[in-house]
């Protein structure tokens, strides 16, 4: 007994020590790169989307926040608290529809589900628009059932020399770290709940 509380008291003394070292007294810490910063400087909390990477390809919320065709769409993925969803790992297949796709809604729309009271509604809306895998056009057939995050199914159909998802045009693809993005011309929106 004598002996285990030694090491207590041993292993107690040396993280004091370390601590007290740790903290010199001064504002400043070494970086990596031998400058020093300012240690008041803010740190920043949040979930895996507000990790800065300027080196690394991007994940699926990092390709639509840099398209000036996709704020709409970026701004409903705020509301309802999806973005950290959105840059884990995934893989996932992200419909993504085009600024024009929302204005194309009746009037009042989107701003009646950007409200808070109506974030449940947006999640259902937006979660029909991501699937769990990625799934690339030219493995597809016609006719595919692609089951979405809130467990509803899309069909992609091939018309012509493109696509379609419900009907809606994919005008574009984007590969992410994370997934796929087919951007499409229309919101989709699931079935109604019985």
């Amino acid at each position: 007994m004598k002996k285990n509380f030694k090491i207590i008291a041993i292993n107690a003394f040396v993280l004091a020590f370390m601590s007290m070292s740790c903290n010199t007294g001064t504002s400043e810490m070494a970086t990596e790169n031998g400058s020093s910063a300012d240690a008041t400087e803010e740190v920043v909390l949040g979930g895996q989307a507000s990790v800065v990477d300027e080196e690394s390809a991007m994940n699926v919320v990092g390709v639509a926040v840099s398209s000036p065709d996709h704020t709409t769409l970026v701004a409903a993925v705020q509301a309802a608290n999806l973005v950290d969803v959105l840059a884990n790992n995934g893989p996932f297949t992200v419909f993504a529809p085009v600024n024009a796709a929302f204005e194309a809604l009746p009037e009042g729309t989107v701003e009646t589900l950007l409200k808070p009271e109506n974030i449940g509604q947006l999640q259902e809306i937006l979660k029909y628009h991501v699937s769990a895998g990625m799934y690339k056009l030219d493995y597809l057939k016609d006719g595919f059932e692609i089951t979405q995050a809130q467990m509803d199914k899309v069909v992609m159909n091939k018309v012509g020399d493109g696509w379609t998802v419900n009907g809606a045009n994919i005008v574009g693809t984007v590969e992410a770290t994370n997934g796929i993005i087919h951007v499409i011309d229309a919101v989709l929106l699931p079935p109604a709940k019985e």
